[in-house]
């Protein structure tokens, strides 16, 4: 199995422990997340090299879906195999999912009090501030890199995210691979059809998944292989039943290019407008408690598969959205330094990924327009001034929104209910 140091592999329960205790106190995002795990990796325990650290940060970041839980399982990966990504992945990922569990059966089953409906109201009315300031988190480094000649290209294709996520939400999944397709056509690379890049990332992470060895290897290779079959599948399900909610899990865990945020607005129409799982204020809501707890902001759609269908819909949703992750790290996590140099991967994303950042701050346009009450609206600006003019941080942000917002109930505010 790789490993950083061989004389200083640690075992299974110590990761379960230190993976753990990162997931109970990683607020604050990827940048966070990355900061935890290079300081236990490589730091403290030196368990890796600050190279294979580096390298195994810029491989996640080209693989679709949440990048700081596809790093945590490829350092437990590196430690301890399979196992030991498992074992890491979960820790990491379980306490932030209870938590939240926990806080969508407060917050979105049946009315709570007036004041915590207050609190939920404040904190969602500054989601639309979040999504700009992610947004911009997403745009600065890719606006950067890119040369002069081809900022207008950059551009057009945040522009198109933009305008999807704001008055398209159902086809936003086909205008991301769009651009990443057309970006692919303009380099004259041989990327096959639209979807070139995820199906050659699959593809290039599952092409020694027969393979695979051991119950755990034979059952991560199982699940790639189910991935190439899902979309189809999915989609001509129930509307709005199991299928449904699967199919918005799935887009979350495997079609969420260019930050962790991206998936507010690939949740949101199918929540809310499509199947009417939630309203806009519960989904404000939702989106504030993924913000709020600990671990990566994919939690979220536990928040939406909560109000799809109870616990158990929680539980389908998280687990969906997360396979791809896993499966990724676990059977592909050998062929990453291929992915660092592979075109069609790179080329993908120089489209991708400004449409990402672009469909994140678009994503705020009906964010903000399903508020309802005047004075979430003086939250909002609120929000946007700590946010993007005085750079606070996004947890404060929004415990400040929050606790506004109970403020104003218990002073007598309208709350609807």
């Amino acid at each position: 199995m790789p490993s950083g140091d061989p004389t200083i592999e640690p075992s299974l329960a110590e990761i379960a422990r230190e993976w753990g205790r990162i997931g109970c106190v990683g607020f604050g995002g990827p940048p966070a997340h990355v900061a935890l795990f290079r300081e236990l990796c490589v730091e403290r325990r030196r368990w890796l090299t600050a190279e294979q650290f580096e390298r195994a940060l810029a491989a996640t970041n080209l693989l679709p879906g949440p990048a700081s839980t596809q790093l945590a399982i490829y350092c437990a990966w590196r430690l301890r195999g399979r196992r030991g990504g498992l074992v890491g992945g979960l820790g990491f990922v379980l306490p932030g999912l209870l938590l939240l569990l926990a806080l969508s059966a407060l917050f979105l089953s049946g009315p709570p009090p007036a004041w915590l409906r207050g609190a939920g109201m404040g904190a969602g009315a500054s989601v639309a501030a979040v999504a700009v300031s992610a947004g911009l988190g997403v745009a600065a480094p890719i606006w950067r890199r890119v040369a002069a000649a081809e900022r207008a290209r950059v551009i057009a294709y945040a522009l198109a995210g933009g305008l999807a996520a704001a008055l398209a939400g159902p086809w936003l999944v086909l205008v991301l691979l769009g651009c990443g397709a057309l970006e692919l056509g303009r380099r004259r690379l041989d990327a096959g059809p639209s979807t070139g890049m995820l199906a050659g990332t699959i593809s290039l992470v599952f092409e020694h998944a027969d393979h695979a060895t051991g119950p755990l290897g034979r059952a991560a290779a199982a699940a790639g292989r189910a991935m190439h079959r899902w979309p189809w599948l999915l989609a001509s399900a129930e509307p709005g039943g199991t299928g449904a909610l699967a199919w918005t899990a799935f887009k979350v865990g495997a079609l969420a290019f260019g930050g962790g945020f991206v998936i507010v607005p690939l949740m949101q129409s199918d929540a809310v407008g499509t199947y009417h799982w939630m309203s806009h204020g519960q989904f404000l809501n939702a989106v504030a408690l993924g913000q709020v707890t600990p671990g990566p902001v994919t939690h979220t759609v536990a928040a939406v598969g909560y109000s799809a269908g109870g616990f158990p819909g929680a539980l389908l949703a998280a687990s969906i959205a997360f396979l791809p992750s896993f499966s990724f790290v676990l059977l592909g996590a050998r062929h990453f330094e291929r992915l660092l140099l592979d075109r069609r991967a790179l080329a993908f994303l120089g489209g991708a990924a400004p449409a990402a950042a672009g469909a994140i701050i678009g994503a705020a346009v009906p964010l903000a327009t399903a508020l309802s009450e005047s004075w979430q609206y003086v939250v909002l600006a609120a929000a946007a001034l700590a946010l993007l003019v005085l750079r606070r941080g996004v947890v404060p942000t929004l415990l400040a929104a929050g606790a506004s917002g109970a403020l104003v109930a218990v002073l007598g505010a309208p709350i609807p209910h």
